[in-house]
């Protein structure tokens, strides 16, 4: 499904207020120790299909039948690493693991290797490294691992999360440089809010064994990476022009909340009302004509500022990237591409992004989303400068499946 979209906005809509579904980080995570203690009640869950592949996958019944059971994840990168290792100490299942044909070339070795260090069966259907995958659930009772750290955090809050279900506990060492570190660190705040002792010091994270919990009802902040487009469309927009968001805490565990201090500089001003909402205003138009950011603790939102900053005619270089190159899409490459046909100029490598100061935009060009939720998200506060085609529009339900019907409150017009 395509659709053409532009802005026309009306008195009415000049301060809507909406309402952003639970964190699909903090609802995955949360969804796995669920599964693991039954007596956990969650509340704002994320209604993305992200989540809801990880609410079909724990909740499918073990099947009496002499071949394994199969799961598909179809695009969802957090479900696949997640729910390996869920599944790995699920003693006595064996399933078969797969998703879309994406999923099947993005890397899942370095967690299967980790496993199978701490002596889970974990082998491949088809090419080495990658989904599907046969896991033969098994009791784990060594509890000493270590991997590479630079790669995703996916693969650490995957082990961190089974952890307090192993006999022993695990002491995990991560080797090099450590990626994305705020979500190591909202992992281990979730596991602390249930009652699981944990440390993490240096290199070394250690999580102790919890045969019970003590939390029994957990509210779901509001998705900061579904906040971002609104970051941008604010920034956008004419000086006075607001938006309400809710529920979002100003000592939030994820990562992306960095879009508080990063849009300052794109003249976004954030209030926080008593943990309940974000009211979000432009202010002030940009002072400088160049931005650096490096983004190694909050990768997602790089699409996102990427477009704004071409959207309000500055550049900027972005760094600490390399892990855009193995999600849905290898998103620099797909931004680049996408930008250039807007006019933009652009340069990437394996890490970072370039984008030169621009001042013109070409109108009512098709924006391709590589079956990408982020890059459909990410473009779409361009119509309020040009109108504009977005391909495949419906790949936002992996995410926000509410957004094209919210850009509507603020005034966006879609065909």
């Amino acid at each position: 499904m395509n659709i053409n979209l532009s802005y026309n906005p009306q008195p009415a809509t000049r301060n809507p207020q909406l309402k952003i579904t639970g964190s699909k980080s903090e609802t995955n995570r949360l969804l796995l120790l669920q599964a693991l203690y039954p007596k956990i009640i969650l509340e704002n869950t994320s209604n993305s299909d992200d989540s809801e592949v990880m609410i079909q996958a724990l909740q499918n019944p073990q099947l009496e039948t002499r071949n394994p059971q199969q799961i598909d994840v179809h695009h969802a990168g957090t479900a696949m690493r997640f729910l390996t290792a869920y599944f790995a100490i699920q003693e006595g299942r064996e399933i078969i693991l797969t998703g879309s044909s994406r999923m099947k070339e993005r890397p899942i070795k370095i967690l299967v290797e980790a496993l199978n260090q701490l002596g889970t069966e974990i082998t491949y259907e088809e090419n080495e490294g990658f989904p599907p995958i046969r896991i033969k659930g098994k009791k784990i009772t060594q509890n000493k691992v270590s991997l590479p750290a630079n790669v995703s955090s996916q693969y650490i809050s995957a082990l961190l999360l089974i952890a307090p279900k192993l006999e022993n506990g695990l002491e995990l060492t991560l080797e090099g440089e450590i990626t994305s570190i705020p979500y190591i660190n909202m992992t281990l705040a979730l596991l602390n809010e249930i009652g699981v002792k944990t440390s993490f010091n240096g290199n070394k994270i250690a999580v102790c064994h919890a045969e019970l919990v003590s939390a029994s009802h957990i509210m779901v902040e509001s998705d900061w990476s579904s906040a971002s487009y609104w970051y941008s469309i604010i920034a956008l927009s004419e000086i006075g022009t607001q938006i309400t968001l809710s529920s979002y805490k100003e000592n939030s565990l994820q990562g992306d909340a960095a879009l508080v201090e990063i849009y300052k500089g794109f003249g976004v001003e954030t209030v926080f009302n008593d943990n309940q909402s974000i009211a979000l205003s432009k202010t002030h138009n940009p002072q400088l004509a160049t931005f650096n950011f490096h983004l190694n603790n909050s990768p997602d939102i790089a699409q996102t500022i990427a477009v704004t900053c071409f959207g309000l005619g500055i550049g900027c270089h972005l760094t600490g990237l390399h892990t855009l190159k193995i999600k849905e899409t290898d998103r620099l490459e797909a931004l680049k591409t996408e930008l250039s046909k807007l006019g933009a100029t652009i340069s990437v490598t394996s890490d970072s992004l370039t984008l030169e100061i621009s001042k013109s935009i070409l109108p009512s060009i098709n924006i391709a989303t590589y079956q990408d939720h982020r890059m459909a998200m990410a473009f779409a506060p361009l119509a309020l400068k040009v109108p504009i085609t977005i391909e495949n529009a419906e790949v936002v339900s992996k995410s926000y499946p509410t957004f094209w019907e919210d850009l509507k409150s603020f005034g966006f017009q879609i065909l």
